[in-house]
C-alpha cells in the first residue's frame, strides 16, 4: 500500500511539528515490520508544506500502525499544528522497485557516489 500525506503546518509551529514527526517516523520503522517506508520532504520554497511518501506491506499494516501508541501520540500531539491534510492514494509506476526488504537504513553513515568526497 502506498499513499501520500499532504500537509500544511502552522508556521509558528513547524519546529514542533517536525520534532514529532521525527519521532513517529524512526519509532514506527523502527518497530513496525509493515511499515516500510516513512519519508517526509518539506518544499524547499515553502517549508509549511510537508509531503510524507508512506509504503505499507498491506492494508493490515497500515491499519494496525494507526493503532500504535506512537502513531496515536503523533496524531493527538500535533493535532492543532495541522493546517490541512490531503491523503492520497497512489500506485507504484515501477511496481518491482521497493525497498529492500521494506526497511530503508538510517543509521548508515557511508556516502552514496554521488556525494562529494
Amino acid at each position: 500500500m502506498v499513499r501520500l500525506a499532504k500537509l500544511v503546518i502552522d508556521s509558528t509551529q513547524l519546529e514542533r511539528y517536525k520534532s514529532a514527526l521525527k519521532e513517529e517516523i524512526e519509532t514506527s520503522v523502527r518497530l513496525e515490520p509493515g511499515v516500510l517506508t516513512l519519508y517526509a520532504v518539506s518544499e524547499k520554497n515553502n517549508p509549511t508544506r510537508i509531503t510524507i511518501l508512506e509504503i505499507y506491506a498491506d492494508t493490515d499494516a497500515y491499519k494496525a500502525h494507526l493503532q500504535t501508541p506512537h502513531f496515536i501520540k503523533y496524531k493527538t500531539g500535533t493535532k492543532d499544528l495541522v493546517r490541512s491534510l490531503e491523503l492520497v492514494e497512489a500506485v507504484p509506476l515501477v511496481p518491482g522497485i521497493a525497498p529492500a526488504q521494506g526497511k530503508m537504513s538510517q543509521k548508515t553513515n557511508k556516502r552514496n557516489k554521488y556525494e562529494k568526497q
